[in-house]
């Protein structure tokens, strides 16, 4: 009877305990980078280096590759951190990544060797540390796609997803291929947005700059001249003396302002999902940029769609990759709407006609690869046309910003100069 009696106990503690343990996720042992030396098959004296989560996996894994061991230890970390120097693994790093893979194993070299050598001919010390650190998942058995999903700040749901497709279907290869032409594609495109909204942004605050220098420390001595005329100086270099007085007296707020501005609306845009998604909203109702986003998320949605179409992924799935790779929140929402309705049954282009946000030759485009079967290779065709479209209206924009500046610049420098010489003029008139 007694032990009957504390059974139920003994089976709530262990409920207890199970409950306790089920929310908590075994840590994943960090790599690091061992030093050993050694002897090859030949029975020549060898070295190197190898990355590992402990001394004794090292050994066992220099032991499959016919290496007799002699020492094992830890690489001592540098001064100024690995590499002799810092970095971060950027966007183009990536898409070096995916291309320098899909060329080593076009080659015939093995997926873990890849990794070593992509790794130790980076000149990013960062990024040849995140390649070291797959390399070691990789060799503990762990799938590719599972070794990228490690580090999700570098590679997104859409690179993780297509490396998975393919190692299911034995087409790794081929999906690396596509996987760096996408990634090649989009990185283009962004740096040629960059260009175009960063070009007036830098002239524009550069002109500021100069404006205050001007305002600051020239126009005082001017207005210290001007004041032993005698005379009243002419409306606009009042104006001008009024301004530089301004300048003179509360510059540290001035610029404190600006800055303060310019910090909110980034923290702002960081911190608030409703502000970001005002902020993308407006911006695609621009002039003239607002033609350029639209058309640049239309080519990420051809694009991103095209190359999970290509690897075999269903596409309600896709749907997901496909907006977060859009770039805006209308067509993220856009493209949701688009998903939820496919997975009711309806077909693509109708979905996309419905949501009002892709033009007339996209739908159209959409439902002819619909009927042949090869949608795909329509994708890719209208993500070529609307590339080629963001680079035609960079370019024109370019040409455009590039007079409009100068002509600003023009305006505000002379406008200033003019200004200035305008009582000198006055009063030679009057001698």
């Amino acid at each position: 009877m007694a032990s009957t009696a504390i059974k139920p106990k003994d089976n709530a503690s262990a409920k207890a305990r199970s409950k306790a343990n089920r929310g908590k996720q075994p840590q994943k042992a960090q790599s690091v980078i061992f030093l050993w030396e050694g002897k090859g098959r030949s029975g020549q004296k060898t070295k190197g280096e190898k990355s590992g989560v402990s001394e004794a996996m090292v050994r066992a894994l220099l032991r499959k590759e016919g290496v007799t061991v002699s020492s094992v230890r830890k690489k001592p970390k540098p001064l100024f951190g690995e590499g002799g120097g810092g970095g971060k693994v950027t966007a183009s790093d990536i898409a070096i990544f995916a291309r320098q893979m899909a060329t080593m194993m076009s080659s015939g070299v093995p997926l873990v060797q890849s990794f070593e050598i992509v790794g130790k001919g980076h000149d990013n010390p960062a990024m040849r540390k995140l390649i070291m650190e797959i390399k070691n998942d990789v060799e503990a058995g762990g799938t590719l796609a599972e070794a990228l999903r490690h580090h999700p700040d570098h590679f997104d749901a859409l690179f993780c997803n297509l490396v998975e497709a393919g190692e299911q279907a034995g087409i790794l290869e081929s999906l690396l291929t596509k996987i760096a032409s996408y990634k090649e594609k989009t990185e283009l495109m962004k740096k040629k947005i960059k260009k175009a909204v960063t070009y007036p942004i830098a002239v524009l605050i550069v002109a500021f700059i100069i404006t205050a220098i001007l305002m600051i420390f020239v126009v005082p001595v001017f207005g210290d001249m001007f004041k032993g005329f005698g005379a009243d100086l002419p409306a606009p270099t009042q104006f001008v003396v009024m301004v530089s007085d301004a300048f003179v007296a509360h510059w540290y707020i001035i610029f404190g302002s600006i800055f303060a501005l310019v910090q909110l609306f980034v923290q702002a845009k960081k911190r608030s999902i409703a502000f970001q998604h005002f902020v993308e909203r407006v911006s695609l109702k621009l002039p003239l940029f607002g033609e350029l986003l639209t058309k640049s998320a239309i080519a990420r949605f051809a694009r991103t769609l095209s190359t999970m179409f290509a690897a075999g992924t269903p596409l309600v799935e896709s749907m997901d990759s496909v907006a977060g790779a859009s770039g805006n929140i209308v067509f993220y929402e856009a493209i949701m709407k688009v998903r939820d309705d496919i997975a009711t049954g309806t077909s693509l282009n109708v979905s996309m006609q419905d949501v009002g946000v892709f033009p007339n030759m996209v739908i159209q485009m959409v439902s002819i690869g619909e009927e042949s079967g090869a949608i795909d290779a329509m994708l890719s065709k209208v993500a070529d046309f609307y590339e080629e479209e963001v680079d035609n209206l960079v370019d024109a924009l370019s040409s455009l910003m590039e007079p409009m500046i100068m002509a600003f610049l023009g305006v505000v420098i002379g406008g200033l100069v003019l200004a200035m010489y305008l009582p000198i003029f006055k009063m030679g008139q009057v001698i």
